[in-house]
């Protein structure tokens, strides 16, 4: 179903987002762009683990340095995929923080830090990847959110 389509995978170096960046090419995506903050080794390094790990070459992955909150990073994001992969056929916002705190200790920072990495980050990329999918009649878009949206804990405000 995903054979030969082209996803970008935002904070898709470790955790929830590694995890897709594996599934995605396990379901023979052709290629995967992942973006991340904070690499541990260079985007290169990690690209080739994960390249590795999947045991698959017909699934290419690149890798790319990218603060989710900036919108010129997610336009050079969406550009790097264009002239690495050739399009974007699925992007998904997995990007996303935590800054576990109470509300009366948490600073301005901590929460414009959250806010930017978990919120304004998807609508730059959506924002950045909607007029290629346009332009080429499909695309898909998928938000990766937390349960605390929906039910709170204490501590994340």
């Amino acid at each position: 179903m995903l054979a030969n389509k082209k996803a970008i995978v935002t904070g898709g170096s470790r955790g929830i987002g590694r995890a897709i960046v594996e599934q995605l090419a396990a379901e023979k995506c052709s290629g995967i762009l992942l973006t991340d903050i904070a690499f541990v080794n260079t985007p290169e390094e990690c690209a080739t683990e994960i390249q590795k790990e999947i045991g698959n070459s017909e699934t290419k992955i690149h890798a790319f340095k990218a603060d989710a909150s900036s919108l010129d990073d997610a336009q050079a994001t969406i550009h790097a995929a264009i002239e690495k992969l050739g399009g974007v056929d699925i992007l998904i916002n997995n990007a996303g923080i935590t800054r576990d705190n109470l509300l009366l200790r948490m600073s301005e920072k901590e929460f414009d830090d959250v806010i930017n990495a978990n919120l304004k980050s998807v609508f730059n990329y959506t924002k950045a990847a909607i007029k290629p999918m346009i332009k080429q009649r499909s695309g898909k878009i998928v938000n990766i959110a937390s349960v605390v949206g929906l039910i709170g804990n204490a501590g994340q405000s």
